[in-house]
């Protein structure tokens, strides 16, 4: 099997689709070439996957045999994800407790007015600016990369 260091996945390649050459790329010939490039990269990514594809699969599951149920089944598929299912059920009470336990804390911490700190306010505000933002980032992304609105 190759090595992923292969000139599908070099630093070169990275940086041949990375990045434009000049700040502000034009939208008409720019935009063709890098996606020329684009589709070219996904054409040797795929062939890579086709040659190399079943060696990887067999070495995975090689590799990680202890995880594999035998006989593979309907039966021990259904006994698996009832297994998850009731064992992640169960840990409810002990998630509950924890979470009021956190929230006594954060109240306990609001009442003491020595807690408070420029330290503690600024990085409680640090830390709202940055929820803020990657809100509004998934939020432009979800848009299609647009700062107006969607796409009609």
């Amino acid at each position: 099997m190759e090595k992923l260091s292969d000139d599908v996945f070099s630093l070169e390649a990275h940086k041949e689709i990375g990045r434009p050459k000049h700040p502000k790329p034009c939208m008409g010939i720019g935009m063709a070439s890098k996606f020329q490039q684009l589709q070219t990269k996904a054409a040797r990514v795929s062939q890579f996957v086709t040659k190399n594809g079943g060696s990887y699969y067999k070495e995975l599951m090689k590799r990680n045999k202890r995880y594999i149920q035998e006989p593979s089944s309907i039966e021990t598929c259904q006994l698996l994800a009832n297994q998850l299912f009731y064992t992640r059920l169960a840990s409810i009470p002990r998630r509950y407790e924890a979470f009021w336990k956190e929230l006594d804390s954060l109240q306990q911490f609001f009442k003491t007015k020595e807690a408070w700190s420029i330290e503690n306010a600024s990085m409680s505000a640090l830390i709202g600016v940055e929820c803020f933002a990657w809100f509004y980032g998934g939020e432009i992304i979800g848009r299609g990369f647009t700062l107006t609105g969607y796409y009609a």
